[in-house]
């Protein structure tokens, strides 16, 4: 392992690597609830989403490990989930079928783009003080999203509120909602508490203690589950199941649509976030590792980029949606991870979720909350480093700062930021500090904001 992975040379060992990999995998196992939930409703079998996920996934983080050599887990991405869903199943009328297709000729495109280095000049075109804005950015958005699994905000005539736990005891819903909030809360400073003791492991003990405390709330009456608000019992109803098949959605893609305008348009969406948000997350969690190099730019990305590509191009075989490199992997850098050997950690448990799903999918989004807050934290320090005494450069760091949390995005935050930054430099009369890449991205951004 040594010789493989090079721990030393990263400054790393096995503990940290196998701790950062659990850590990572708790905060991220998520997805294997919310995934199977979300495809469901355009029609694919749940068991066979939930498979496929577990699979891909797997494939993503092994393909990661031994490409690039890097701490990045992988799996069914949030908002490209959703995308596929709402947008291209019930809004644009396809079959997830016709879906599927769109998502493996995505990953195709990305095998080819990853060869030929397309993503990776992408990449080092970003200037500097963006690059360290999208890890702060995504700092904001982890702990926005952290927020609202816990409930801990919640929709409200101002968009976003506090929740209310007077509203919750008057309704009756305490037991349920109000309880989950209370221990997200509690959570949140319990693992600050070992953080600032430095305890090794902080992130993970932080899940598993708030986990623990709602267990024993529950065998206490205090949390009463209620699954038609989608509060399900904390206690894992079984340990060992058998992995639901994948025969009703492997090899499933329909491609008589492939030559039409429309299909291709949900091919470039679809390529279109992947690319940015892979970027951003891989931007942000290398930035908060301190992986980049004097020039900014991120050795070994071609074989993370390519991971990514195989992960997407497999999971539409499989069955699911674009499989692209998951923020939560910073959780796990924040515990150590330096490299791939966290990544096949990641792996084997998505492998291991295959048999134990009632454990993993017992994990409740406020356990893992306090998680996302956390590393939240750790990542927003990197805005010391960006100089705000440059207003050229600050002010389109800020834009891609706050355009992430507020436009839920980390692609839509590097669009705002890459607009931003071209434009000021041109109005400023500083073209020439903008690379020729940098301008291609600018009128490609703006193209897709008239056009999609």
């Amino acid at each position: 392992m040594e010789r493989f992975f090079r721990l030393k040379e990263n400054h790393s060992n096995v503990r940290t690597e196998l701790i950062a990999g659990i850590t990572t995998f708790m905060t991220m196992a998520y997805i294997l609830a919310v995934n199977p939930n979300l495809l469901g409703k355009t029609g694919m079998d749940g068991g066979a989403v939930f498979t496929a996920t577990a699979l891909a996934s797997a494939i993503g983080c092994f393909a990661m490990a031994l490409l690039a050599n890097l701490p990045f887990a992988l799996s069914a991405g949030m908002g490209l989930n959703a995308y596929f869903t709402y947008s291209v199943c019930m809004g644009m009328g396809y079959s997830w079928e016709v879906a599927l297709a769109a998502v493996c000729v995505e990953g195709l495109i990305f095998i080819l783009l990853s060869l030929t280095n397309v993503r990776e000049a992408i990449f080092n075109a970003i200037p500097g003080e963006l690059k360290l804005a999208v890890s702060v950015g995504i700092g904001l958005f982890i702990t926005f999203i952290g927020l609202q699994n816990a409930h801990v905000v919640v929709d409200g005539a101002t968009l976003v509120t506090l929740f209310s736990f007077k509203e919750a005891i008057t309704t009756g819903t305490f037991a349920s909602e109000g309880i989950t909030v209370l221990l997200a809360l509690i959570g949140t400073l319990i693992t600050s508490l070992l953080v600032i003791k430095n305890v090794k492991g902080n992130i993970l003990l932080g899940i598993l203690i708030t986990w623990g405390l709602g267990i024993l709330c529950q065998l206490t009456g205090l949390y009463v589950p209620n699954p038609e608000a989608d509060f399900y019992s904390l206690i894992p109803a079984s340990l060992i199941a058998m992995p639901a098949s994948l025969a009703p959605t492997f090899m499933k893609m329909d491609f008589s649509n492939v030559l039409s305008v429309n299909f291709l348009v949900v091919v470039f969406s679809f390529l279109f976030v992947d690319i940015f948000d892979t970027l951003g997350t891989l931007i942000g969690c290398a930035s908060k590792a301190d992986m980049l190099d004097k020039d900014g730019k991120l050795p070994r990305i071609k074989g993370a980029l390519l991971a990514d590509a195989i992960g997407t191009t497999v999971g539409a075989v499989l069955g699911t949606s674009t499989i692209t490199t998951f923020v939560e992997s910073s959780s796990g850098i924040a515990e150590g991870a330096r490299t791939g050997l966290s990544s096949i950690v990641v792996g084997g448990l998505f492998l291991l979720s295959l048999f134990f799903s009632p454990v993993f999918l017992a994990i409740p989004s406020f356990a893992t909350a306090p998680a996302l807050i956390v590393v939240g934290f750790f990542m927003m320090q990197q805005v010391a480093k960006i100089d705000w005494n440059n207003m050229l450069t600050a002010i389109p760091a800020f834009i891609c700062i706050f355009a992430m949390p507020f436009a839920y995005s980390i692609s839509e935050g590097i669009a705002f930021g890459i607009i931003s930054y071209t434009v000021l430099h041109l109005a400023s009369g500083k073209a020439k500090k903008v690379t020729p890449l940098m301008y291609v991205l600018t009128v490609i951004f703006i193209l897709k904001y008239i056009f999609l």
